[in-house]
């Protein structure tokens, strides 16, 4: 009896442990189910009707009279012919623009950033001067702006010359006045460390302050979501918890930008490498600790870089070339109130013969149309600036009140 009833005890015991060591696989499981449909639930998508790809040159768009376009930066015979990675900024109360230069290829060794100035809105803009200089040892690419307080910061992503598989890491100068620049030091990692990858170039601030945003780390291009805790941006980033695809030198998800939606939530796009020409997207409940594995939506995209962020009314937008196959155009801003359906779309620039520009100059990876875009709010406007035929440096200005009025 007594062994009988020790047998039965530990029956019951050995289920026990098995149901326990069930439940406790199971609840993880659980979890990623329940966290892989909130996901589902929050990824963005487009609008059946919005825009008709089958006319690639508009998506049967229209544009807004009072949207007008400036250029920057026109290539000349005697000057640099390659240009892009345009990003602009404001800093007391004047708008900066910097974007990569060379003199005829992309990512040549010759490559270095350059900027400009505006002081009357972005109408009118000073000749191009140099941010970052390409020594014997590298060479520099626009890595974007962040202003803390009276400080400009501008980030540079350093490209060391010479190495395999290409890969880079991030700097920082900075300005109280946007004409003296401090020397080039390294953005390091929360334990101290260089940051081994280059930084894209529109984080977001969240508004408890974290700041969020992507680097492509070595070996090669492998893209993590990335956030600091430090407003300088100059330090404590971390990795997020991120799965993406490996590809080998690169990973599948590139060029990545991101926005808010109502509920907290950010949303990551990015560029597909692997050339579905439709966005991924991931998403993050947790101020961009973790994020859900990557999953491709149903917007469009001509596989290229691209940029997402909020209205001040919260609104959600992303500037883009929607187009189911290589070429940069039409430019379009796509808009959404929830973050999730992307029910308006706005023509920025069109793809029509004699509105296209011509590229003048030919050079390695000197894509026709639109490339690049990266956009910003300043002062009631939309400022997008953008790589004509990977050339000409180009802002379209849109007035908010034109696509979001009263």
């Amino acid at each position: 009896m007594i062994e009988n009833t020790y047998l039965c005890n530990t029956y019951n015991i050995n289920i026990f442990k098995r149901m326990n060591k069930t439940v406790f696989l199971l609840i993880p499981f659980l979890f990623l189910i329940s966290l892989s449909a909130k996901t589902a639930d929050n990824l963005p998508y487009i609008k059946s009707g919005v825009i008709d790809t089958t006319r690639h040159e508009t998506l049967g768009l229209h544009s807004f009279m009072d949207i007008i376009t400036v250029s920057i930066f026109k290539a000349t015979t005697d000057g640099d012919h390659y240009a892009n990675g345009v990003v602009m900024t404001a800093f007391k109360g004047t708008l900066y623009c910097m974007w990569q230069s060379s003199a005829k290829d992309e990512d040549s060794d010759d490559t270095w950033v350059a900027y400009s100035k505006s002081t009357d809105g972005g109408y009118n803009w000073c000749a191009p001067m140099p941010l970052a200089k390409s020594t014997d040892d590298y060479y520099c690419t626009s890595g974007g702006w962040l202003t803390c307080g009276d400080t400009l910061t501008a980030f540079i992503d350093v490209w060391p010359k010479g190495i395999s598989p290409r890969g880079g890491n991030t700097c920082y100068i900075t300005s109280t006045d946007g004409i003296k620049w401090n020397e080039m030091r390294p953005v390091r990692m929360y334990d101290g460390c260089i940051m081994n990858g280059v930084l894209e170039q529109d984080p977001l601030s969240l508004p408890n302050g974290r700041i969020i945003g992507a680097a492509h780390f070595m070996p090669g291009l492998h893209v993590c979501p990335v956030y600091t805790d430090d407003p300088t941006g100059k330090s404590g980033w971390k990795k997020a918890t991120f799965k993406g695809e490996d590809r080998g030198s690169q990973s599948r998800e590139l060029e990545p930008s991101q926005y808010l939606q109502p509920d907290g939530s950010i949303v990551m796009l990015f560029r597909d490498q692997s050339s579905s020409f439709l966005k991924l997207a991931s998403v993050s409940h947790d101020d961009g600790n973790t994020w859900s594995i990557p999953q491709s939506t149903n917007i469009p995209d001509a596989r290229t870089k691209q940029c997402a962020s909020n209205l001040p009314d919260g609104t959600s937008f992303m500037v883009c070339c929607p187009s189911k196959g290589k070429w940069r155009w039409p430019l379009v801003l796509l808009l959404s109130d929830d973050g999730v359906m992307f029910d308006k779309a706005v023509l920025l620039r069109s793809g029509q013969p004699g509105l296209l520009p011509t590229r003048r100059y030919e050079g390695r990876y000197k894509t026709l149309g639109y490339s690049y875009p990266k956009a910003f709010v300043h002062h009631g406007y939309l400022y997008i600036g953008y790589s004509t035929n990977k050339e000409d440096v180009e802002c379209t200005i849109v007035p908010l009140e034109t696509i979001k009025p009263q």
